[in-house]
């Protein structure tokens, strides 16, 4: 494990992808199933009560677990106090969560536009509480190196949320069940919290007032932009709730799908790059950034890009094979939204965070919340339901382009090696080549959508490979790996590693 230290930035990211991936199959499912289970005014409230969770436990951290990233590797010897200020801070924010969401359940109902969300307030503010106290976990195995820990603990914690999901829904049928599972799975994983840090930190566990004060001073800028963050990324449901149905709402949350492959790269690509990059600035070395920057953005467009393509190929046949019929208007919301995965490419927040430009993330966000707060009325006026989704790209698209600039600020580079341009455009003609025999493949078949669908994958994927590879959009020590994995992997191979067994 401790090898990887001195290997690249993406080889551990890596290893804790293929945790999240491995879970995957299990979380992506949960809304699957559930859309199958409840009517679309029960499912529209599942996805309230979740959004509603969202918001506030990602706002109300107000960065003390993500600064967890900043200052162990910094300071590994405080790294115990450090973990302990910021779960003694999560419980206390959690409990104030608590109290406001019980005693708040009407006036979220009246918000909302639905008299259901008052029912669950009290379940929902327990998971809360037990969410914000465990948030440190996989956070904490991450900026100590643990990665293996960090990527089977993604493992376990997302296939038992799953489990505890949906099993009592499939049973007992009813929302309250639901919230009931959910609830014994943030108790487990705070118990999970409680064993890691008695095996992992030897000494005395206790906070540290002096260290407190420095984890705020970094935390408040960097929370203000996380809350103003998620506002501005969460206001177009916020809004399609408060002016539309329930069940209109159901429509436009299956739209805005969330690909969970997508947040298990890019958080822990993210995570290993900042660690990384703040050792280097710790050591008073700079020369390393560049390349860790642009190896990352490379890598990710290989992902993001054709992820993209094949999304809004098929489209269609995913919202049909996922939510049935009764969904299809959600295609074009699921279209549009699907574009914004591109700006995960590059992980311009992680950078700036590196640096500690959390005022800057906290200013860009609120520019976006208002451009998205003042607009959206006229974007749901002219365009309908798509009008949300659509001021939220848009917006999104501003947003990373003066990240960048900034990005560009301070690695002190000029426009030309900010990216890898060359590389950026190698993978996006590679991508819009093999769209082509992609969509004639489509078009030819007459198979149900359960086929259809790994057909076009298989076929896009396979011209997109060959493209880079003719094209030059990899490097050597990744086309020398793809040739070990290939000759690893073929039947002459597999069958002859059989036969001297």
């Amino acid at each position: 494990m401790n090898s990887m230290n001195k290997d690249s930035t993406f080889k551990p990211a890596l290893l804790l992808t293929s945790g999240r991936v491995v879970a995957f199959l299990f979380t992506f499912f949960i809304p699957v199933v559930l859309v199958r289970v409840f009517d679309p005014a029960d499912f529209g409230t599942y996805k309230q009560l979740f959004l509603i969770f969202t918001t506030i436990f990602y706002a109300a951290q107000f960065g003390m677990a993500e600064s967890l990233y900043y200052f162990m590797p910094l300071n590994p010897a405080q790294s115990s106090r450090y973990v302990v200020n910021s779960i003694a801070a999560l419980a206390a924010v959690g409990l104030v969560c608590l109290a406001l969401i019980a005693a708040g359940g009407f006036q979220l109902s009246r918000a909302l536009n639905n008299d259901a969300i008052s029912r669950y307030a009290l379940s929902l503010g327990i998971y809360t509480l037990l969410m914000m106290v465990s948030a440190a976990l996989e956070i904490a195995m991450i900026a100590r190196k643990h990665y293996l820990w960090a990527s089977a603990t993604y493992v376990g914690s997302d296939v038992l949320r799953a489990i505890l999901l949906v099993l009592p829904v499939v049973f007992f049928k009813r929302l309250d069940w639901l919230m009931i599972g959910a609830v014994a799975y943030a108790f487990v994983r705070c118990v999970g919290l409680i064993v890691y840090l008695r095996h992992d930190f030897s000494g005395e566990m206790r906070p540290d007032w002096a260290l407190f004060r420095s984890q705020l001073r970094y935390a408040i800028p960097f929370g203000l932009a996380v809350v103003v963050g998620i506002l501005q990324t969460n206001l177009h449901q916020y809004a399609v709730s408060h002016y539309f149905d329930v069940a209109t709402f159901a429509i436009y949350s299956v739209g805005c799908l969330n690909i969970p492959i997508v947040d298990f790269i890019i958080t822990p690509a993210s995570s290993v790059m900042m660690v990384r990059m703040s050792e280097q600035i710790g050591q008073g070395r700079s020369d390393g950034l560049i390349p860790m920057w642009h190896d990352m953005s490379r890598k990710l467009a290989l992902l993001f890009i054709p992820l993209v393509t094949l999304l809004l190929l098929n489209a269609h046949n995913i919202v049909v094979l996922l939510f049935t019929e009764r969904y299809l208007q959600s295609v074009p919301i699921f279209m549009v939204w699907s574009t914004a995965i591109l700006f995960a490419i590059l992980p311009t927040d992680a950078v700036l965070r590196v640096f500690a430009q959390t005022r800057f993330l906290l200013i860009l966000n609120i520019v976006s919340l208002a451009l998205i707060a003042f607009g959206i009325r006229w974007f749901l006026h002219r365009f309908d339901l798509i009008g949300a989704v659509l001021i939220t790209v848009v917006t999104a698209a501003l947003s990373k382009g003066l990240a960048l600039v900034k990005v560009k600020s301070l690695l002190r580079v000029p426009l030309r090696d900010l990216l890898p341009w060359g590389s950026l455009t190698r993978i996006l003609i590679a991508a819009a080549a093999a769209s082509l025999p992609a969509i004639v493949v489509q078009n030819q078949l007459r198979l149900p959508v359960l086929a259809v669908l790994p057909i076009t994958g298989v076929v896009y994927s396979s011209v997109f490979l060959v493209l880079i590879l003719m094209i030059g959009a990899l490097t050597e020590d990744e086309v020398l790996a793809m040739t070990g994995w290939a000759q690893k992997l073929s039947p002459l191979k597999l069958f002859g590693a059989r036969g001297t067994n």
